[in-house]
């Protein structure tokens, strides 16, 4: 994100402000994951996902008896996504969480390996289910690479375990610019609470690793 908190520009188009290092950096937390979670939005913006390309996280995963890429999981409730985008020719398994809805223009087609429905009384995505959901078929950690909106969601569902930011040495500023927690926003005395793990900076950017206390946001423990 920017100094200011900014994940993109008031126009919303894609961030690439971000250093080499930095995208190394989030290389090797997907490489640790079973799954990577990203909404439609972001994944309009960028047209592609993040696979792991390094040898060595290559072989992590190998010796860990790990498939070469994680499930790379969209999160969408219309699921209204271009089927041209590069992103289905990507060599990663794809999966589509969506509603019963936004299922049903995916069913006749392959794009999808697998299509998870999760869907409350208000046609929005159930996270609780669909965490057992992907808890049942073997998925226990995620990356969750944004945008704001689905970033909210899961910690408005109590299911953000670690926040993982790097600074990045620009402003953006704008009041439509997307921000790495959107939705609704939480009051003070409601929102998470954060930990400090680790801060770190490399030239210019500030590398910091939270990890969320239980019992602020959402449900409690």
């Amino acid at each position: 994100m920017s100094a200011d908190g900014k994940i993109g520009d008031s126009s919303r188009t894609a961030a690439r402000f971000g250093s080499d290092q930095d995208k190394a950096h989030l290389e090797e937390q997907i490489a640790q994951a079973d799954g990577v979670l990203f909404g439609a939005s972001t994944l309009r913006a960028y047209g592609t996902t993040l696979r792991v390309r390094q040898p060595e996280l290559l072989q992590q995963r190998c010796q860990q008896e790990k498939a070469p890429q994680p499930v790379h999981i969209v999160c969408s409730r219309s699921a209204a996504i271009d089927p041209h985008l590069p992103f289905f020719r990507q060599p990663v398994p794809r999966w589509l969480l969506t509603t019963t809805a936004g299922a049903r223009q995916w069913h006749a087609g392959e794009a999808f390996e697998q299509i998870l429905i999760a869907e409350t009384q208000t046609e929005t995505i159930d996270w609780d289910t669909a965490f057992q959901t992907f808890s049942t078929m073997g998925l226990t950690r995620f990356s969750v690479l944004g945008g704001g909106t689905l970033v909210a969601s899961l910690f408005e569902a109590n299911l953000v375990d670690e926040l993982w930011l790097t600074v990045c040495p620009l402003i953006l500023g704008g009041d439509r610019a997307p921000t790495a927690v959107d939705g609704t926003g939480f009051l003070a005395d409601l929102a998470p609470q954060l930990q400090l793990l680790e801060a770190r900076s490399l030239n210019d950017e500030v590398f910091l690793h939270y990890r969320v206390k239980r019992g602020g946001a959402g449900r409690q423990d």
